[in-house]
């Protein structure tokens, strides 16, 4: 039952954390908007970089991506908070709590897809991310995959009756 315990409050703090940033994000909205113009326009990528034909220069797209990311964000810290919210009843029943992780997993999931893929893969490759002294969100992005991963790999252990 401890280890029940560890997830459930493993994935109540990664909700939290999705929340806040999901939070910062429309309350300091230009430092965080111009990361994301930077790593689409690319502008800060190496000279002579091949990649620049993927840069995007268009304002409305700098900013509907910085809505998908700020509401991926709220919606990974809802389900993580509801999963949690869903697993603290059950946390007694093996049987019960296993049925009950489909949210905290669905968030843990989604936390990473955009941590992992859309910050590592399509910022940092495609956008050439990695390449930016000054806006390359990797590392952070890389240590909130990492955690989330853990987290996730963490719930998905089978539950056994003790």
């Amino acid at each position: 039952m401890v280890l029940r315990l560890v997830k459930i409050i493993l994935v109540l703090q990664i909700g939290l954390f999705a929340l806040l940033v999901a939070y910062d994000n429309i309350v300091d909205y230009g430092t965080n908007y111009a990361f994301v113009r930077h790593v689409l326009t690319m502008d800060t990528t190496f000279p002579g970089n091949h990649l620049m034909d993927r840069a995007i220069v268009a304002p409305e797209l700098h900013r509907l991506a910085y809505a998908l990311i700020i509401a991926t964000e709220f919606v990974t810290g809802a389900l993580c908070i509801i999963g949690a919210a869903r697993l603290l009843p059950e946390i007694a029943a093996a049987r019960r709590f296993a049925a009950a992780k489909g949210a905290a997993a669905l968030g843990l999931a989604l936390g990473f897809t955009l941590w992992f893929f859309g910050f590592l893969t399509v910022g940092g490759e495609w956008f050439a991310m990695w390449q930016s002294a000054s806006w390359n969100g990797q590392e952070s992005a890389f240590r909130f995959t990492v955690v989330i991963g853990f987290a996730l790999v963490l719930l998905a252990i089978p539950e056994n009756d003790t």
